[in-house]
């Protein structure tokens, strides 16, 4: 019989790690046991008691027992902390992307299965009213074929986001990996979880005002095909001056045209749909807010309360190991696709 309580580990106390402390702190059926971070930290008074750990080994060695551990670590360190807190039988909560290729990724999905420990990924924009809405209506046949999609991903991150004092893995291959990855996975996942698979036919990329800050290029346009024959096109950049300007998503289908819009796809735009009525959706939660940077919804109690949900045996809306490694197959076929 499935417990209806969980302890949590987080792993990395950066903007995000604290996003996933707190909301752990906030749940029912939830308990935050311990914090690993390899900086020196200082917590917030509500958090005093919790012990902090400066590594995985040490937190190993104090018998501190985890049911879950979440992974807030950079991009490049998720895939071989998963494996190493799933060899310590914890369940794993992923922050995305899951890996930085579809070979880790695969080797957390095996072990998971081996040791009957679930993993699941952050992907918190399907959770966003507008999100929920559209691939409700897509499922429902109200669009019927879809002949276009464009993704357009206009924002900002600079010399604040990337300066050493913020981190000094942002910005390189090795612990960063890119754009798509760091920023705009979120979005190829949605077109993937609303419209299902993809098939990439060409990219190109371009860095504007990075060249000295980061090991890859700032902005890309990318094209897609849908199983069904529609054309997709995502446009992307980090150059944007000073703050986010666009995170949206226009579709022309057969019975009608769409587009949902805002800085984080909050908003639905325009909906023109042939015999239907659309109705004002609930407002969608405002961006995770970093001072300098402001990233997607801020909708990880969500996340949580479905992996709560999922541990207990009920039914979930969650992201597997699995999805999480299709949006990271994608975005390696993508850069194989560089030029082309």
């Amino acid at each position: 019989m499935a417990s209806d309580y969980f302890k949590f580990v987080v792993i990395g106390y950066g903007h995000i790690g604290k996003r996933h402390a707190d909301t752990i702190m906030a749940a029912k059926h939830a308990e935050l046991v311990a914090i690993i971070d390899s900086n020196p930290i200082e917590l917030p008074q509500g958090l005093k008691k919790i012990p902090v750990f400066t590594s995985i080994e040490s937190f190993q060695n104090s018998n501190i027992h985890a049911d879950v551990a979440n992974i807030c670590t950079p991009n490049g360190l998720h895939s071989q902390q998963a494996i190493a807190m799933l060899n310590e039988d914890c369940n794993v909560i992923i922050e995305k992307p899951m890996g930085l290729s579809a070979h880790e990724c695969r080797k957390v999905i095996d072990l998971a299965n081996r040791k009957s420990k679930k993993a699941y990924c952050v992907m918190q924009n399907r959770y966003s009213p507008p999100a929920k809405w559209l691939k409700s209506i897509h499922e429902e046949g109200k669009l019927g074929e879809i002949h276009l999609l464009q993704i357009n991903c206009f924002w900002n991150r600079d010399e604040r986001y990337y300066k050493k004092e913020n981190g000094s893995w942002r910005g390189t291959l090795e612990l960063d990996g890119g754009t798509l990855y760091t920023q705009f996975s979120h979005f190829i996942d949605l077109v993937y979880w609303v419209f299902g698979d993809l098939e990439v036919l060409g990219a190109d990329f371009h860095n504007f005002n990075h060249k000295e800050l980061i090991d890859f290029e700032d902005s890309g346009l990318v094209r897609f095909k849908l199983d069904n024959g529609g054309l997709v096109s995502l446009n992307y950049s980090t150059s944007v001056n000073r703050s986010n300007f666009e995170s949206s998503i226009s579709i022309i289908a057969e019975h009608g045209t769409v587009k949902i819009g805002g800085q984080y796809m909050n908003k639905v735009e325009y909906c023109d749909i042939a015999n239907y009525e659309f109705r004002e959706l609930p407002v969608s939660n405002p961006p995770n807010d970093y001072g300098t940077y402001k990233g997607s919804a801020n909708n990880h109690p969500f996340v949580l309360e479905n992996v709560l949900k999922d541990l207990k045996g009920e039914e979930a809306d969650i992201t597997t190991a699995e999805e999480g490694m299709k949006i990271v197959e994608l975005i390696e076929e993508i850069y194989k696709r560089r030029n082309s």
